[in-house]
């Protein structure tokens, strides 16, 4: 393989089959291909594959009879195929990998996940502990998707994926009846990544209804495109607000649907990216490490802000300066006046790690990857 995911997947099928859910494009195949060569595939996407299996599921048994591992690709097109895995899980001890990009036709095919005979895990776009050599610039000007990763057409490729997923998850499972005003729902969300959602503004500048607005969000978070962090609202002192924010699963694809060329430093659009990686990164940390620990931001009414809370541990900030000043820190400090958190730190493009005399610590990006990875953040 060209990168070194974190996930091993001989490891986590030794004891239990496993759930593999990822956007299109994330590396879920290659992965499979490349750590697990002796498993029987079985891919859904391939049709006559289907046919076969929607007429005989037993062929999961039979044909692979000599296979340890059972691979089933892209399982939310057959959810009904599900009755016949919980069988031979039982029946028969087989090991699954069942891998999906969408979590929304399992769903309403009122699937069971099996009951807890198989686990869940995540494959997201690439991270920076999976690339020898990490630049954060290069990375914010190409994609996380591991194929077209600082590839010099990786926006003609960020192009046709869009176009791919339009076609595969919106077309063809009839998620939306107007598809020109999904499609204009995602420039606006594009622009408004990283902020709270407005279903009225986010609705008055497609020109769609609130409800379809919220419908449209809920089919990005279930085909794995996107994220809510909720607000944080365990503040006392000062009154905080409640709606959530919205984040892309992958930088590059806010960058070529916001019709952004290259993120230039220090720009507002630079550090509204890097604010979008590192909550991609901890995303991705907590998913990979089995930490639970989640994402929420602070904000108040009176606009003191916090990029990220992970309760209890840490206050983040986000800051595109290579100067952490006072005037950064005014959010950070007005949280610690309620005293519930452990931690408070920015992450900056700031040249030395250093602590403030009030024990807030400036790490620098590549110095916050490392020790994240490390496992010495949390």
């Amino acid at each position: 393989m060209k990168y070194q995911r974190l996930i091993n997947l001989k490891r986590i099928l030794e004891k239990r089959s496993y759930f593999l859910f990822g956007p299109r494009a994330t590396g879920k195949s290659t992965l499979i291909k490349n750590t697990l060569p002796n498993a029987t595939v079985f891919d859904l996407l391939d049709a006559e594959t289907f046919q076969r299996l929607v007429r005989r599921p037993s062929l999961l048994d039979e044909q692979a009879e000599d296979s340890h591992i059972i691979v089933i690709d892209e399982i939310q097109r057959l959810p009904s195929l599900l009755d016949e895995v919980h069988r031979l899980i039982e029946n028969r001890d087989r090991r699954f990998l069942l891998t999906g990009s969408s979590a929304r036709q399992l769903r309403r095919g009122g699937s069971n996940l099996l009951a807890g005979r198989a686990f869940t895990a995540e494959l997201f776009p690439l991270v920076s502990a999976e690339v020898s050599e990490f630049d954060v610039l290069n990375y914010l000007n190409s994609t996380g998707l591991p194929e077209f990763f600082n590839h010099r057409d990786a926006d003609d490729f960020l192009e046709a994926y869009i176009g791919t997923y339009l076609q595969y998850e919106i077309q063809a499972e009839s998620l939306v009846r107007n598809l020109s005003g999904f499609v204009r729902f995602l420039d606006v969300v594009a622009l408004c990544n990283g902020q709270e959602i407005n279903y009225t503004s986010i609705g008055s500048d497609v020109g769609i209804p609130e409800r379809t607005v919220a419908n449209y969000f809920s089919i990005l978070e279930d085909t794995l495109l996107g994220f809510q962090v909720p607000a944080y609202r365990s503040t006392t002192k000062r009154k905080a607000r409640a709606h959530a924010k919205f984040y892309w699963f992958d930088v590059g694809v806010v960058r070529w649907l916001s019709h952004i060329s290259t993120y230039e430093p220090k720009s507002p659009q630079f550090g509204q990216a890097l604010e979008h990686f590192i909550a991609l990164e901890l995303r991705a940390y907590f998913s990979y490490r089995k930490r639970r620990l989640s994402l929420q931001y602070w904000r108040t009414q009176s606009s003191f802000e916090v990029d990220f809370i992970i309760d209890p541990e840490l206050a983040l900030e986000i800051k595109s300066t290579d100067l952490v000043k006072d005037k950064h820190l005014k959010g950070l400090r007005a949280l610690r006046e309620e005293g519930k958190l452990k931690r408070y730190g920015v992450v900056s493009l700031d040249p030395e790690y250093r602590i403030t005399s009030d024990d807030i610590h400036i790490w620098p990006v590549a110095l916050f990857l490392k020790k994240l990875w490390s496992d010495e953040i949390f």
